[in-house]
């Protein structure tokens, strides 16, 4: 198939491997051709207009700019953009999440390669993907109000104080998340003073253990 005739696809992922698994898999549909790969989101904002890709597949946890922030700072350049988010974080946390800020589809990484083909078929193709579940889920918050169908308290943390909870059981200092998430050291004192309240911790070793905790089982897939 001539390229002209190929839907254009751009990956933003900071894991070299990931990205080259991701391409792989993606350029092996004939119907698809990755046309640039990128670790960051904010490259991907100086180069949307340039690009101009029919797809944007996009990592959650992206050095700087993460990948919730990404999602809508493109919508708002672009509100027609198709995004899926494709990720190693449990679904049931972050699906809604994406969904809400203007993502069309999640699929987590440890997926199959068909499962992802799947959802780059459907969103370029307008729809929504998520697991069926997900979905159910989905559907109930809209039934019955979202918070009845909340289950952990991590789902009652903003985008934002996930990112920086997440970033605190990574071992980072205040100052460390200021400079990634490009906030003031004050405003991150604040977001850390709301999540102890929101999660119920007492201090700020509490925080801190309660954050690695999570994180860890985040990376074991234990969640």
């Amino acid at each position: 198939m001539s390229s002209k005739f190929k839907k254009s696809i751009v990956l933003v992922d900071d894991h070299p491997l990931m990205r080259k698994g991701l391409a792989l898999t993606i350029d092996s549909d004939p119907a698809y051709e990755v046309i640039a790969q990128l670790d960051r989101g904010e490259e991907l904002i100086q180069r949307l207009d340039e690009l101009s890709p029919d797809l944007i597949i996009v990592d959650v946890s992206l050095p700087g700019m993460g990948g919730l922030e990404l999602v809508k700072h493109i919508k708002s350049q672009k509100d027609n953009q198709k995004i899926l988010v494709v990720s190693r974080h449990d679904e049931s946390l972050y699906a809604e999440r994406v969904i809400r800020a203007g993502a069309n589809g999640y699929v987590m990484k440890l997926e199959a390669s068909e499962v992802l083909l799947k959802a780059v078929r459907k969103v370029l193709k307008g729809g929504i993907y998520v697991s069926e579940e997900v979905s159910e889920r989905l559907l109930l918050g809209m039934a019955r109000g979202q918070k009845e169908v909340m289950e952990s308290p991590i789902e009652k943390l903003s985008d934002r104080e996930l990112e920086v909870f997440e970033l605190t059981g990574k071992g980072n200092s205040t100052r460390d998340i200021a400079e990634k998430l490009h906030l003031s050291v004050k405003t991150v004192e604040s977001y850390r003073a709301r999540i102890k309240t929101k999660l119920n911790l007492e201090n700020a070793t509490e925080l801190m253990v309660h954050a690695v905790k999570w994180v860890e089982n985040e990376h074991s897939g234990t969640r």
